[in-house]
């Protein structure tokens, strides 16, 4: 092309008026490498042609096709751009792979697979105005099972004034019977001579107990059977107090009759025989043999301990020393029952009834007021790897034991609280192996009336429900991460 246009300005006619003398300059290697860039670009590909059919199907395929010039150009609203995809892009990585490492809990319900006969439940039950002596643990269930005062695995705590345990009842033996003593003669023949044991009133029971320097007195019920089998062996023993010459006096009330005596005196059983010593009850009543004999032992011990007591007390006075401290203990009549029961999977119930094979309970005297310091099902101690798995489950599925600490009080008379319990076996299944189910429940607690002849019960009723839920733990898949990062 040059030389060609050197050729075209030699022969070109210039008029005179134009001293141009044109001058031949060869190309320089820029100028060709320029040329050769400008033909490539025009082409596609080098050694194409723009305009060629051959070079125009080349460039309609073209993959990686250049961007022109002027849209390479940097400016201040495309740098922003950029700053805002960026940061957007960083956000939605951080977010995914965040959720991609984040687990979930998941819930199932399916059927119990459980088929163990039996399904262990925990308790342990402070009763503040029920005495241990009295308290039984009876269980029951549809299948006709009817296990009283329940002793296995079973502990009571006698309570002091301020629920703290104070002495340790033992397990919940079986309570021994107390000998009865038959006589021949009745209680009218007994009273041909005289009314030995004093019947005692309202209005003359504190004067009795002031008067004698030391007095025993039985309060019973007309309708108690074990009141009925006592009053000869009463009777016969009054006589022997009086023929020993005794400072005791020997007297009976009718709490029937009496009732606001046996109140203040808080007489929860027949019969009750209760020692007075200069006008104050000595505690724990007496709970031996039922026989004459018996109860004159009896008086004579109590006799002798206070003849010894004042001995004491005149001996520390005359050495200027402290009083010493009465003979007897107090006796409260709180009790902490604690234990667990062994019981078929089917619905039943437990209850706590004061109940006693030696005496009728007064029902209008029975209070069950009762704080539930635990009630659980299933295993006690759960193994280490279960204790961590349930440490990484919400609370919510953690109704394990929804109930303790809870306290229920009775506030008239014959009535107790009820309560209805739903049992779920519930599975943590986090690592796939073997686990021990464990139970949640849920309870709904209610005041119960009941007639004036029966003795009220702390009753926890309890269904096992057929379903079964398991908790898992569901995390992020590897495909779904990638495919939302890319």
């Amino acid at each position: 092309v040059w030389n060609r246009g050197v050729e075209i300005f030699k022969h070109h006619r210039i008029p005179q008026r134009l001293p141009v003398v044109p001058t031949y300059r060869p190309p320089t290697l820029a100028r060709r490498c320029l040329f050769v860039q400008t033909r490539l670009n025009m082409s596609g590909r080098p050694g194409g042609y723009s305009g060629g059919p051959r070079g125009g199907m080349m460039s309609s395929v073209d993959f990686y096709r250049r961007i022109p010039k002027d849209l390479t150009e940097s400016t201040s609203l495309g740098a922003i751009m950029s700053l805002v995809a960026i940061t957007i892009m960083i956000v939605l990585f951080v977010s995914e792979t965040y959720a991609f490492l984040t687990t979930n809990i998941a819930t199932s319900v399916v059927l119990d697979p459980d088929t163990t006969e039996l399904l262990r439940l925990n308790f342990n039950l402070t009763f503040q105005d029920l005495h241990c002596d009295y308290a039984s643990v009876d269980v029951l269930d549809s299948l006709g099972t009817n296990r009283q005062n329940v002793t296995k695995n079973v502990e009571k705590w006698q309570l002091d004034s301020n629920g703290i345990r104070r002495i340790f009842s033992g397990r919940n033996r079986e309570v021994k019977k107390v000998v009865q003593q038959e006589h021949s003669a009745s209680l009218e023949e007994m009273h041909e001579d005289g009314v030995h044991a004093v019947v005692l009133t309202r209005d003359t029971i504190d004067e009795f107990i002031k008067s004698h320097e030391m007095a025993y007195i039985n309060f019973f019920a007309p309708w108690c059977i074990w009141c009925q089998r006592l009053h000869p062996t009463w009777e016969r023993f009054a006589e022997e107090v009086e023929y020993e010459e005794m400072p005791v006096g020997v007297g009976t009330v009718d709490c029937v009759e009496q009732a606001d005596v046996c109140r203040k005196y808080m007489i929860r059983a027949f019969p009750s025989l209760k020692w007075f010593s200069n006008g104050s009850n000595k505690t724990p009543d007496y709970k031996g043999d039922r026989t004459v004999d018996a109860l004159v032992d009896y008086a004579t011990r109590m006799v002798h301990m206070d003849t010894k007591y004042k001995d004491w007390q005149k001996a520390a006075a005359d050495k200027g020393e402290d009083a010493v401290k009465p003979f007897g203990r107090e006796e409260h009549m709180g009790c902490q029952i604690s234990g667990y029961l062994l019981v078929n999977r089917v619905p039943g119930n437990f209850h706590v009834i004061a109940n006693s094979v030696n005496h009728n309970l007064n029902p209008s005297m029975t209070n069950l007021t009762h704080t539930v310091n635990h009630l659980s099902f299933g295993e006690a101690h759960r193994p280490v790897r279960m204790r961590r798995n349930l440490a990484k489950v919400p609370d919510e599925y953690k109704q394990f034991t929804p109930i303790n600490g809870e306290s229920y009080i009775t506030r008239e008379f014959h009535r107790a609280f009820h309560h209805y319990i739903k049992v779920v076996s519930t599975t943590v299944d986090f690592d796939k192996s073997p686990s021990v189910p464990t139970y949640q429940f849920i309870s709904q607690s209610q005041s119960v009336h009941y007639r004036t002849e029966e003795v009220p019960e702390a009753r926890f009723s309890y269904d096992i429900l057929p379903m079964a839920v398991v908790i898992t733990r569901e995390g992020g898949q590897w495909d779904d991460y990638l495919t939302s990062l890319f």
